[in-house]
């Protein structure tokens, strides 16, 4: 019973992580939630990336979708970056299968605390132009190898795709921040699709318990992260994302040396 209990708490502590970091940076679950079973419950990496990409969906679908009543999503821009990930995200996959369990996930754990710097003390607050200064087909490239490159990284790390996808929508696509995230969970929905159903189809059998808690905890604390964020300023958004992401950043790196 006690083992139980402290399942619980643990699924808890991770999916609230995760769904705050889904709603308010567009973060991937699988920033907190795939350390957080390896640590404490000994989850095997693969499986425990599966539980987070799994969790990803339905979080990044309801943050999606509030994004998208505030009109803070852009869908056009966004279906050729799915484009791009969709394409990559069963190759990296694949490629996390040769990797050794220790190696998998420190990357996004580095990305997620040099965004959280970033915006503490680089807000975005509007957009540079960069996507609108192009023509469209620089914007289709830009778009396609972007998703492409963040396709790699989601199959390949678990991450989802969230950090690299937060940075190329804000620093290479010129998005203000909350159009970013509202753009980048909505190919998030898609590329966490994919990649979980690629993990569980290439042998990985999680804790079905495990799965259920992680999916519903970080789907209640998104909800309630993307309504919060839909209806902050840009300056508080970013320190908010900044605060958050910091945070997570040194408690995993923290985690990592235990």
């Amino acid at each position: 019973m006690n083992e139980l209990w402290f399942q619980i708490l643990i699924c808890f502590l991770a999916g609230a992580g995760a769904g705050l970091g889904t709603g308010f940076a567009g973060m991937s679950a699988a920033t907190v939630i795939s350390p957080m079973l390896v640590t404490f419950l000994g989850v095997p990496a693969y499986d425990a990336i599966a539980i987070a990409l799994a969790s990803d969906v339905l979080a990044s679908a309801v943050s999606a979708y509030t994004y998208a009543k505030n009109g803070a999503i852009d869908i056009k821009n966004g279906l050729v970056m799915m484009c791009g990930v969709l394409g990559m995200t069963m190759v990296g996959s694949w490629l996390s299968t040769m990797v050794p369990n220790s190696t998998l996930g420190g990357f996004s754990v580095f990305m997620t605390l040099v965004l959280g710097l970033r915006f503490l003390f680089f807000p975005v607050t509007s957009p540079n132009r960069t996507l609108q200064g192009g023509s469209r087909a620089v914007q289709i490239i830009k778009g396609a190898v972007g998703g492409a490159c963040i396709g790699l990284v989601c199959g390949f790390f678990g991450a989802g795709g969230g950090m690299m996808m937060l940075m190329v929508l804000t620093a290479v696509l010129g998005y203000e921040l909350k159009t970013a995230v509202g753009t980048s969970v909505f190919v998030m929905t898609f590329s966490a699709l994919t990649g979980s159903l690629s993990h569980f189809a290439m042998g990985s059998v999680p804790r079905p318990l495990l799965l259920v808690m992680c999916v519903i905890f970080t789907l209640i604390w998104a909800q309630i992260a993307a309504k919060i964020a839909t209806r902050a300023d840009a300056l508080l958004l970013n320190r908010l994302t900044g605060v958050i992401l910091t945070a997570l950043g040194v408690v995993l790196i923290a985690i990592s040396l235990l």
